[in-house]
Parts: structure tokens; sequence; C-alpha cells
């Protein structure tokens, strides 16, 4: 096979008018001509962390609307099917990945749970993480969250990290604003990489030290305006990722292409660009993934031009996926659900005060960090009720993985809505039943209609109308493709909108209220969390 075009050597700086011969998905030759071509040929793009669960597709469809956005590779951390199911679910994701041409490689979560103020599905101990290290799809050891058990020495911590390193695997970090003497001891510890930086100033202190930054751009946390110039200052030290992509903007918006565009509107040097999407991850991670290179495997992708940037065509082992036949998979849901329906009455919140003053979360709109403030609310017939006009509505968090627990309740500030609630199981990181509402009548029924469902995301009103997106995949994904759970997702967006709430993301909002890493306050299954003091606030 034979493949012509303007050829992107990005390590060279050049371009060069050429073609490929291909052989048994092996490039074995390239010959540079001087023919004139519109169309450009470069390797292909690579997403270094992202966690498939975020896009509510099973990876191999995933893989379909990644590869016809250019992407031929990505490092996956399950870290959300690990605390819902643990290694049956991390082995789930491996073996569904196979269905994919998409390269997905692995990292083995490193926080299962990532605290024990909360109640998670399943836990990953060093011994878990020790045997998912020796399977071939695995390529690092995943976001090391817990930065003040490597810090602080902790036995487990150092054992999981010590494990990766005699695999000789590098270990991705997870440290936002750790600095100073602090962050030399997280560095010094094995850890490589970090994606949590939000300032220029936060990244250069770690580059410095010698970890490599992953610039991410995703639905959630979005970094990439404030920290695009490292791309040129600092072109070896750099990789794109998405961490958390919603199917909704995987559809309109693209996947690792959309950084790519961004980075041409904004003046980046197109080849240190290409070299943090397609070069650097495949050198740190030492993914077997073709480089467009002589005996290197033929996995490229065909551009229009390299402003405009839209993909012709991706190949993956030679293989033009756009030209592949799609052969439809799938698979009974594997799961790990035991909560059962409540009643109005498990979540009422009882005083003897005719007003209370109590602490609330103030949230806003698809930020992960949270604010602690207080109200004063009125009681009625003795119980504490949600009060939408002042936009204080009622939030509770239910363990799913047991059986008649009692809700833990709070309230919360931000969601603007005025008649209806919403619930959902994505709710990191344990992925507990959470909900938020305008009336206990509301949020029930909301409840109940995920625990129907056994995992989902819902919203329901007060006249009796309801939306829902079934995740019948741990509660976090569904079989479906992408265009269906885009669809579903919209609705549901656009139903809270009519129910009063200005949030662009509610449902994205919602499921970082239960974040208990992320401070302010937060909510877990077992009570409201002070995330400065690492404490339960009690009341």
């Amino acid at each position: 096979m034979e493949i012509t075009g303007n050829i992107v050597l990005v390590e060279e700086k050049k371009i060069k008018p050429g073609k490929l011969f291909i052989e048994n998905g092996i490039i074995k030759d390239i010959v540079f001509d001087d023919n004139k071509y519109e169309n450009y040929i470069l390797p292909g793009l690579i997403d270094s962390h992202i966690h498939i669960e975020s896009t509510m597709m099973t990876p191999d469809n995933f893989g379909d609307v990644a590869m016809a956005n250019g992407t031929v590779a990505i490092v996956t951390d399950p870290h959300e099917i690990a605390n819902v199911l643990g290694i049956k679910g991390v082995k789930f994701m491996m073996d569904n990945a196979k269905k994919t041409p998409l390269r997905i490689f692995f990292g083995v979560p490193s926080c299962v749970p990532a605290t024990d103020f909360e109640t998670a599905g399943a836990k990953l101990d060093a011994d878990d993480i020790n045997e998912l290290l020796h399977r071939n799809e695995v390529v690092c050891l995943s976001e090391m969250m817990n930065y003040p058990g490597v810090i602080y020495n902790d036995k487990n911590v150092i054992q999981k990290i010590n494990a990766a390193k005699t695999m000789n695997l590098p270990i991705d970090g997870h440290a936002p604003g750790l600095s100073g003497k602090d962050l030399e001891k997280y560095v010094a510890a094995g850890i490589s990489t970090d994606h949590e930086c939000s300032t220029q100033d936060e990244a250069i202190e770690k580059m410095a030290l010698g970890m490599r930054i992953l610039i991410r751009e995703g639905s959630a946390a979005r970094n990439f305006n404030a920290l695009f110039p490292l791309i040129d200052t600092h072109p070896d030290k750099v990789m794109l990722c998405t961490d958390d992509s919603h199917p909704d903007e995987l559809l309109e918006k693209g996947h690792i292409n959309k950084i790519v565009k961004m980075g041409i509107t904004k003046g980046v040097n197109i080849f240190n660009l290409l070299k943090a999407a397609c070069i650097n991850p495949v050198l740190h991670y030492k993914l077997p993934v073709g480089l467009l290179k002589i005996n290197d495997a033929a996995d490229f992708i065909v551009v229009d031009n390299l402003q405009d940037f839209n993909i012709i065509d991706t190949y993956i082992n030679g293989v033009n996926i756009k030209k592949q036949k799609k052969i439809p998979t799938s698979s009974n849901p594997i799961n790990h659900f035991e909560a059962e329906t409540i009643s109005k009455h498990d979540i009422e919140i009882f005083t003897n005060n005719k007003a209370q003053v109590i602490d609330v979360i103030q949230a806003y709109d698809g930020n992960l960090l949270t604010k602690r403030i207080q109200a004063k609310m009125k009681a009625v017939d003795g119980k504490i009720l949600s009060s939408p006009s002042d936009d204080i509505l009622k939030i509770v968090v239910i363990n799913r993985y047991t059986k008649r627990v009692k809700p833990a309740v709070g309230f919360i500030k931000g969601f603007g809505i005025k008649n209806g609630a919403i619930a959902s199981t994505i709710a990191h990181d344990s992925h507990n039943i959470i909900a938020v509402g305008a009336d206990d009548d509301l949020i029930s029924d909301a409840v109940n209609l995920v625990i129907e469902l056994k995992g989902g995301i819902v919203a329901v009103n007060g006249n009796g109308r309801m939306e829902e997106l079934p995740l019948p995949v741990a509660g976090l994904m569904s079989y479906d493709s992408v265009e269906k759970i885009a669809a579903q997702y919209k609705a549901l967006n656009s139903f809270v909108a009519d129910m009063g709430s200005q949030m662009r993301a509610p449902f994205m909002t919602l499921s970082f209220m239960a974040l208990l890493v992320i401070p302010e306050i937060k909510l877990s299954d077992k009570g409201l969390f002070d995330g400065n003091k690492f404490e339960f606030i009690q009341n």
C-alpha cells in the first residue's frame, strides 16, 4: 500500500512531499519527491491521560469517536470503575479495550479507595496493583493522588510506588498546588508527571524538578489557555491530555485534535505542538506506537492542512479505520449495586428550633472547588426543608454498595433548581448515589429512579416528567454509541435548565460534590466533610 502527501517530520521540524510504503502494518520505506500534495501526513495523536469512564462509553465504543478525531493511542486510568468493582472492573476495561483498533494502554489505579472517609465499592491493595503492573497493556502507575502519603512515607503508598519502580514503569502524579519542600519530596519519591497545574509558575517549578507536565483540556478542568506558552518554552517536557471528556463535547468538538486546533489558533509552533501531541507520550511511557519512521508500525493520520487541521483519515497498523467494517460488540453489564429504594422520610432533617444556622456547600458551575458558607434556615413543622427561592437545596449521598444505609444529607447553593431534582451514580471518587433537589418528594423520586436503573443519570420535576440516561456498566458507562449517549445527556441538561438552573453543566458539577480530596466542603455517604482540615464537620 502506498500513501502520498506532505510528510510532517516532527522531530526534524521539516515537511517534505513524499510517499509511504506500507506492508503488513509496517512502514517499509519512505521516499521523498518533488510533487505537490494538498494533504499532510503526520504521527497520530495521543491522549496521555484520560478516564474512559467519564465519556460514559465502554472502551470499544470510545475507540470509534477517538479514532475518527485522529487519536491513535491513549493512556487511560480506570480509577473510576476500580472504585466500584476493584480489580474485576479494571480487567473488564482491559478486556473490552481489545475490541477496538485504538491502541489503549493502561495505568494501574494507585488510590482505591481515594480516602477512608467514604464508602467505595472495592479496594486495590498492593497485591492487586502488583498483579496488574505485570499485564502487557500496563505502562505506568496512575495518578498518585495521596501526596501526603508520599511525603510522609506511608507504608502502603511507598509499597505501591516501589512495585512500579521494580517494573521500571513511570509513576503519574496528581498534586494540585503542591510546592516547595513537599513537592521536592514528592518528586524524589519517583513521581514523574502532573496534570493538575493551573498556572505556568506551578508547572515550571515542577518541570525544574524533572516532572513532565500534561496540559489538560477536558470537559471539566480546562488549563490550556493558562499553560499553552509552555509548549514553545519547554517542548520536550509537555504532553496533552483531556483527563475527563463528556460524550457531547467529544462528538461536537473532538478529542486531542480539539486541543491541537486551539494551539494553532494561539500561534504555537506547529512542530512543538505536534511533539506534545504525538511524540512525547510515546517517549515517556515507552509506547509501542509508530512515529512515522521506517520500520515503525503504520500509525499515522492524514489532515487537510496544518491550519484547519481537519482529520481526513486515521491509520492504525496500516489499516484505515474509516474503511474498516465495525463489528458490533456487546457484553453483559458488570456492576456493583445493592442500594434499595428510599422514602422522603429517610432524608428529613428535624430540629427543635424555629430557625437554625447551617453549613451550606457553595457550588460553582463545572468547578471542583466549593466554598463553606452558612445560612439561617426556617423550620417548617419541625423540619428543615430545601428553600428554592433562596437557592438553598437539599443534597443527599447514599451508599449504593450496602442495603438500607441511612442517607447523608446536607444543603447546597448554586444549582438554582426551582421545581425538580437530579440524581446520578457518577459521583467521584466512590460513585455512590448523589442527588440535589427542591423538595424531599422529588429527591426521593430521583434517587429511586436511579436505583431502578441500577445506575445512571436522571432528572424529575413536579409535573411528573422524567428524563434518564441508563448507565448499566458499573453505574458509569453505557454500551450505546456516542451519538445516543450525547443526545440523552444533552436532553437531561436542557431539562435541568427548564427547572430553573442556569448551570451549563449541572450533572458534571453534581459529580464533584462528593469529591472529598478537593476543598473546601463536600458531602460523602458518611457526612459533611471539611476538605481543608480533612475531617468531618460536626453539626
